[in-house]
This record gives structure tokens, sequence and C-alpha cells, in this order.
């Protein structure tokens, strides 16, 4: 590996699997821990995801300023790392949500969540730019040695960042296994068994038991005498149930405490292997004729221009893929069977795609590469928001077809009538197959295409602004439940993710030989 790669790559990619381990345990559960802990609705829960998801991208934006700024990529990675576990200590404390405490309990919340956001801008974007001016340097000795070498060299990036992005995967595939099997086992341990179904009745009955209709009350009673609990008091069984629901999250989120400080023993032993990102030294001063400073500025916005014209397609790409943490997971919670599989561990099917399929692919494109047919990084991009249409045009027909109502309008139903009506999990393995083979031809290859055409100065802050695009995406994520709750016909809301990714792959395809000559 070190051979065709930069030697530090691989040491980069395992501080970074830990990083996305501890975060992905936490990401996996969110959205439906806060429906279980507070009683919140999918839509105000799926805002506050939203917001989240959102500030870890903006932050990375800031993060990569001050790295920028200071100079200190590595300091700034280090500090994050220390700033998250903090978050996750904070986050870790099993405190049960009542009336009398929610007006504080919930921003503790989001404020442990805030810190967690903070760390992640500190880190992801500028270990990112640490990973492209490895190549810059790499490119940069290949260069010494002929134009064959050089063009050999230029190759590997794409490759290099698809290696790294398996690492990532490799954290994010055991990841969501561990809190539902800590919850599992908490319950267990209290003679008490997983119902994804059970937290919502619950919060009603305690809330507001006077407005629970006939059936609501006898699917929260079947479902009691399903997980073995008693309804003779259903009040403190509700109470009790929630309690240890939620404790069994909050245990898991130690594992993440762990994982963070894993990431920084990793770094701190291995910081030597990386270059420092637009290091300021001291120069020769060269004197510019007017000329060449207008050649030289004009680069630089043909560079920036073609940077925000994939940001622009990004924003669109990130609004649908991270439905998996917003509106697919709440369609896996309600239309498919979970009785032996909780909702939170098909998270894990996508990077287990991810490191199945990054190979394959990686043969692919180097198969290409080696007849002469290279695939630009632009038109890789296209053609991935054309894959990931694909796989909401399967959901959109397969809902059409099953004439699946709206999430308010099926849980609404008795569940003797839900039952026949949810769907094998092949479903939900079919539709992430598209997403992240679509994934794999956007999200690595995009961190690629970011290094190319950054400024050397302005490396951190080229990768802070890809982040900040996926975040503006992921502000738009709670829609996802909104329209997955509210349609009437349930296929309408996958639609609507079709058409943004068919628009969206025509105007990058209409952008591409533009885009290939400013990548040269």
């Amino acid at each position: 590996m070190n051979n065709n790669h930069p030697k530090g790559l691989i040491a980069a990619a395992l501080a970074n699997m830990g990083e996305r381990f501890g975060y992905y345990i936490m990401n996996a559960v969110l959205l439906l821990f806060l429906c279980s802990k507070f009683g919140l609705s999918d839509q105000t829960s799926g805002i506050i995801y939203s917001v989240f998801y959102a500030l870890i991208y903006v932050l990375s934006l800031v993060g990569g300023i001050i790295a920028d700024r200071k100079q200190n990529y590595k300091g700034t990675i280090m500090s994050g790392l220390i700033v998250m576990a903090v978050g996750y200590v904070l986050l870790s404390v099993p405190i049960m949500a009542t009336s009398s405490n929610m007006v504080w309990l919930l921003p503790f919340t989001c404020a442990a969540l805030l810190m967690i956001a903070f760390g992640n801008g500190m880190f992801k974007g500028n270990l990112q730019a640490i990973v492209g001016q490895m190549y810059d340097n790499y490119e940069a000795e290949a260069a010494k040695q002929g134009e064959e070498a050089l063009r050999i060299a230029k190759s590997k990036r794409d490759s290099g960042f698809q290696i790294f992005y398996v690492f990532i995967n490799i954290g994010g595939l055991v990841a969501p296994f561990v809190a539902p099997l800590l919850r599992g086992w908490w319950l267990s341990q209290n003679g008490l068994a997983y119902n994804a179904s059970l937290p919502a009745l619950c919060h009603k009955y305690i809330n507001d038991a006077a407005t629970m209709n006939q059936l609501e009350l006898s699917n929260l009673t079947t479902l009691i005498e399903q997980v073995g609990g008693s309804v003779n008091n259903m009040t403190d069984f509700c109470m009790q149930y929630l309690n240890v629901f939620n404790t069994g999250v909050h245990y898991s989120f130690v594992a993440s405490v762990v994982a963070m400080l894993i990431s920084l023993v990793i770094f701190i032993c291995t910081k030597n292997l990386f270059p420092t990102p637009a290091k300021k030294t001291a120069t020769v001063a060269v004197e510019y004729t007017a000329d060449e400073k207008a050649a030289m500025a004009a680069e630089i916005k043909q560079r920036l221009y073609a940077l925000f014209a994939v940001l622009g397609i990004a924003i669109f790409f990130w609004f649908s893929f991270h439905q998996n943490g917003q509106s697919l997971s709440v369609f896996a919670r309600d239309f498919v069977v979970t009785s032996s599989i909780p909702p939170e561990i098909w998270q894990a099917v996508n990077p287990f795609f991810v490191i199945v399929l990054t190979p394959i692919i990686m043969l692919i494109f180097g198969s290409l590469s080696r007849k002469g047919k290279e695939i630009s990084t632009p038109k890789k991009i296209a053609i991935g928001m054309g894959i990931a249409a694909l796989a909401y045009l399967f959901l959109a027909v397969y809902a059409a077809v099953q004439s699946y109502p709206s999430g308010n309008a099926f849980r609404a139903m008795d569940v003797a009538a839900q039952d026949p009506m949810k769907a094998g999990p092949w479903v939900l393995i079919v539709t992430y197959f598209f997403l992240t083979v679509a994934e794999l031809f956007i999200s690595p290859l995009g961190l690629s295409f970011v290094s190319k055409v950054a400024p050397k100065n302005l490396q951190g802050l080229c990768q802070g602004l890809w982040l900040g695009a996926t975040a503006v995406g992921n502000l738009l994520i709670w829609i996802g439940p909104l329209m997955y709750n509210n349609f009437e016909h349930q296929s309408m809301c996958w639609i609507v993710f079709l058409v943004v990714c068919i628009i969206s792959m025509g105007v990058m395809f209409g952008m591409v030989k533009w885009l290939e000559r400013v990548c040269k």
C-alpha cells in the first residue's frame, strides 16, 4: 500500500476510522433516541437532527479557517477529538426526561450535541486537507522523475481518497450495532424486551392519556404484554420502560468516548508522518508582471467557480443521501419487519456495501485508466447522481405497488393490520445498495476534486467549504420525515428525491467539459 500511496495515508485513515466509529454509534440512534427519550415527534426530532448534522459541516468551515490562520492543522485536529470526547461524556449521563426537567434537560442534550459538532468541525475537514496535501507532495516528487511518473501519481489521488473512505465505513459498519445491543442487553437485565413502537405510546399515555382513543389504548396494552410488562399500573410501567430503554442508549455513548481517545492516541503516535498543508515558509520575493498577476488571479477564480459549481450539486446529493438517518430510518421503523433487528442496525447496510463495493469500483476505474479510457472526476460525480435516482425510483415504485399510506396514517392503524403490510429487509438492502454506489461515485471523489482545485494556501478552508455544502443539504433533510408522514401516498415522498437527483445529474453533465478543463 505504501509503495503506491503516501506512507501517511493508512495512519490518517485509522485515526479517522476510530472517530467515525464513535460518531456513528451516536448518529445511528440519534433521531429515534430523541423521540424515545423526550417524546418528541418525528418532525421535531428531525429538525434537531438536521441542525446538528448541518452544524457538523458548517463548523468544519470554521475549523478549516482556524487551522489555515494558525497554520496548525495537527493541533486543531487533536483539539477537535478532545472536544468531541467531552460532548460524548455529557451525552452519556443517564437522566430520565420528565415534565419537570424538560426545560433544562433538552437544552443540555443539545449543548452536548453542539460540542460534538464543534469538535467534529475542527477534526474532519482538516484531516481531509492533510490527506490532500500528502498527494500534492507525492505528485511533486513524481514530477521530478518525468511526465509519465507524474501521470501515474495523479491517477492515484482518487483511489487514495476511496481507500480513506473505506476506513471511515469500517467504523460505520460496526457502530450501528453498539447502541441497539447495549439497549437490548439493559432491557433484558430488567426483564423487558425491545419494541420500536412502544416508547411513543408510553409518552402519550404519561403526558395525556385522556386524549388516547380506544385503538391506541388497545395497541399500548398489546405491546406492554409483548415486552413482558404488566398492565396493572400502566403509568408506572410506561415510566419504567422509558427509563430502562433510554438508559441503555446512554451507556452506548461511553463507547463513543473511548473511540475518540483511541483516535487521539493513533493520531499523536503517527502525526510525524503527516505534512502541514499550506505551511508558510520564508521565501525569496518574486516580482510578477501585471499580466502574470492577472493570469494567476484568473486561474484562481476559475478554480473557485468550479469548486462552487460542484458544491451546489453536493447540496442536493446530501439532501437525498442523508435520509438514511431521517425518513429511511422511520420507514424502517414503521414499514419493515424489525422484531428481531432494530431499525438503527439497518444503517450498517450502507457502510457494509462501501467496504465490499469500493475495491470493485477501484478495479473498474483502474482498468479503464490503463486502457486510456479514464472517467474524469466530474463525470463520476454526475453518474453518481443518476445512480442515487435509481434508489428512489425503486422505493417510489415499491411504495406505489404496495399502496403504502403516509407514516401518520399507518401508525394510526391497528397493530394487527400493520403487520401484514410490513416489507421484508430486502427492500432496505436494495435501496441502500443504489445509494452506496452513488456515494462511492460522489463523496470520496468530491473530496479528491476539492483537493485538486483548491489553492494551496486555502486547503483547509476549501475542504471546509465542501463540508459546508454538505451542511446546507443537511439543513434540508428534515423535509424527508415531513413528507413521509404527511403525503397521502408515501410514493410521492420518494418521487421528490428522485426528481432532485435527476435534475442534479443533468446539471452536472452539462458542466463536465468545463470542470475537466479546470482540473487539468
